[in-house]
């Protein structure tokens, strides 16, 4: 389940590449890269081809066009960067160029001046593919580019080398990610994710434990047994465990990974019900962050923790009042059996605080509530303000969007149970904020923030940029940010 990342450094220049495709990004002042890697004369035949372009309007997509005479490549794509054309606009012009490309031998972009790695990651980014399930004749027309060149005009130095090899660690840990978001719920259950784990993890600094069922009973996980005792297939804590020599600071990353969420006895329609593999998006993104982490060899102890259940609704599912009490003995009276993912959470939580992590970052697909708020592109962050506010910083050097939010003391009433220490939802407003508020009281000490992605870890719309339909692998970037923040 692994996504290969095309990528290579070239010395030759626009002219000279004898690819299929040459990628060309274009801004407000024209064509945008390294005089050595595009020379004037071949700027002013592209930018020429991109006037003609836009006689007929603004270009809002990639356009493709035959190469013009002097140029080595067969084709042109001609891709739009908008705005400052600062990393973010880079990445995704360039990203949309290779979503745009469909299926090719082989494709090359000149690099630009600044910003070669976002360039690098776009494109790394915009490749990717889920065809895994297609016959052999429609899974090679949807693939991606078979390699890609970038384009320098001269000798690759170290500098760029080092930039290259951290943008296909990035690309790798998100495009594992969205593997695991499109696979189906019938290929990837929560055992099946424990062996992906140690699969992934084989022959790595990253070591890999796991409990299951009836150690997770053992143990006191109310949360996970619950949740998972309506299903055939078990639930599982999946730990990663990534411990560099000399590494000093400790962070704990916990996912929700339910595997599919049908909303157990508190039944989802069957339209939402359509995409529920992607519930399991917070794991995804915790199991791609550390990949990159560990890839990019960070001097920082990473430990992450992928809670993984199915919620289904047969004769052995958890009931709305069920009383159930999570590890470390706190109670929970389960209103809504839809709210599954704050108790596999709690369980995560409180196994990853025993261990005084430094700080403890959770993410997770919660609550349709974070979508009406922000809609389906912003994750919500919430948790102790400075520790808030620094993931918000993380994921916007990143790339990725997301928001601050309160946690308003208030809605801790709304929470109140006659019979247990805690209800698992609250009232009929803000229900982001009263799941943050929920998840709070099994962080007692840590640093921490809790990140609602449930819009941006799963694209139901048209690709954008370098993100394609479907999985999105939101989060990986984040973490991987927040590793690099701590080291």
């Amino acid at each position: 389940m692994d996504q290969p990342a095309p990528g290579a450094l070239s010395a030759k220049s626009a002219a000279t590449a004898d690819s299929e495709v040459l990628v060309v990004l274009v801004g407000d002042d024209g064509v945008i890269a390294d005089d050595r890697s595009v020379d004037a004369g071949t700027r002013g035949l592209l930018e020429a081809a991109y006037d003609a372009m836009i006689r007929t309007g603004p270009m809002k997509a990639p356009v493709t066009i035959p190469a013009p005479d002097g140029l080595a490549a067969e084709l042109v794509v001609l891709s739009r960067v908008t705005g400052s054309a600062d990393d973010e606009a880079l990445r995704a012009a360039c990203g949309a160029a290779f979503q745009h490309i469909g299926h090719a031998r082989s494709a090359a972009v000149p690099l630009p001046e600044q910003s070669q790695r976002a360039v690098m990651e776009g494109a790394l980014l915009g490749n990717y593919r889920y065809n895994r399930y297609l016959d052999a004749p429609r899974a090679e027309d949807r693939s991606g580019t078979d390699r890609i060149d970038f384009l320098t005009g001269r000798t690759p130095t170290k500098a760029l080398r080092t930039m290259l090899a951290q943008a296909q660690a990035t690309a790798a840990g998100v495009n594992l990610a969205r593997d695991m978001v499109n696979a189906p719920p019938n290929k990837l259950y929560p055992s099946e994710m424990a062996s992906l784990a140690r699969a992934t993890f084989k022959d790595s600094e990253v070591d890999v434990k796991v409990w299951g069922p009836k150690e997770l009973r053992r143990g006191g996980y109310g949360g996970l047994t619950a949740v998972g005792q309506g299903s055939r297939r078990g639930p599982r804590l999946i730990r990663l465990r990534y411990a560099p020599k000399g590494a000093t600071t400790s962070l704990a990353f916990v996912g929700k990974g339910i595997t599919f969420d049908s909303g157990g006895l508190s039944l989802k329609g069957a339209k939402p019900m359509e995409w529920m593999k992607s519930d399991l998006g917070g794991a995804a993104a915790v199991m791609g962050a550390v990949m990159a982490i560990a890839a990019r060899q960070l001097p920082v102890n990473v430990t992450g923790w992928l809670c993984a259940a199915e919620n289904m609704p047969d004769g052995g599912a958890q009931r709305p009042s069920d009383v159930i009490t999570i590890r470390g003995g706190r109670t929970v009276e389960v209103l809504n059996t839809d709210a599954e993912g704050r108790l596999v959470l709690a369980d995560g939580l409180t196994r990853a605080a025993e261990d005084d992590p430094d700080l403890i970052v959770d993410v997770a697909t919660l609550t349709g509530a974070s979508m009406v708020a922000l809609g389906s592109r912003v994750a919500g962050v919430m948790g102790q303000e400075e520790t808030r506010d620094a993931v918000v910083h993380c994921a916007t050097e990143a790339g990725e969007s997301a928001w601050a939010m309160p946690l308003p003391d208030e809605l801790r009433a709304t929470l109140d149970s006659e019979v247990a220490d805690i209800a698992n939802i609250g009232g009929p407003n803000g229900g982001m904020l009263s799941a943050a508020v929920f998840l709070r009281e099994f962080v007692p000490q840590q640093a921490w923030a809790h990140v609602d992605m449930a819009g941006p870890g799963w694209n139901s719309g048209s690709s954008h940029g370098y993100t394609p339909k479907g999985g999105t692998g939101w989060g990986v970037r984040t973490l991987l940010q927040v590793a690099i923040d701590n080291s």
